[in-house]
């Protein structure tokens, strides 16, 4: 039976961010598509950070900006934010470069990219503790 979601249940957008985080973990440690890799991670961030201030009240704005995403979190003052603002700024850029042409690319730099999966992570541990879960 397919799983039914709810972009309002931050729950939900928790649940898919852990499922992108197992395959980003796996890739880490195969070292296969940094940029992928780096653009996916991104897109997890804005998850975490959605289902964040989801559970805070906040109504759901459809935007893929990681910067506005982390000054939303800011204004509602969410400790959480303040230790990732250097992951979020160095996501934020990433996601945009990396997708389309006519940019320069950086070097792969996997021991950067795995801290920073690692902060996610740590970051999607902090929320999902903060949301109840639905029951399964």
């Amino acid at each position: 039976m397919p799983r039914k979601t709810d972009a309002n249940n931050p729950a939900d957008w928790l649940w898919i961010a852990t499922s992108d985080l197992e395959f980003l973990r796996l890739a880490c440690d195969e070292e296969v598509s940094f940029i992928g890799v780096r653009s996916k991670l991104a897109e997890v961030l804005e998850k975490v950070m959605k289902a964040e201030l989801i559970r805070d009240g906040w109504k759901l704005v459809k935007t893929h900006d990681l910067l506005f995403l982390a000054k939303e979190l800011r204004a509602r003052r969410c400790a959480l934010i303040a230790p990732l603002e250097p992951v979020v700024e160095a996501l934020a850029e990433a996601y945009m470069l990396d997708r389309y042409p006519g940019f320069d690319l950086d070097d792969p730099d996997w021991p950067l990219l795995r801290m920073q999966v690692a902060q996610v992570t740590a970051l999607l541990a902090a929320v999902q503790a903060r949301v109840i879960a639905p029951a399964p």
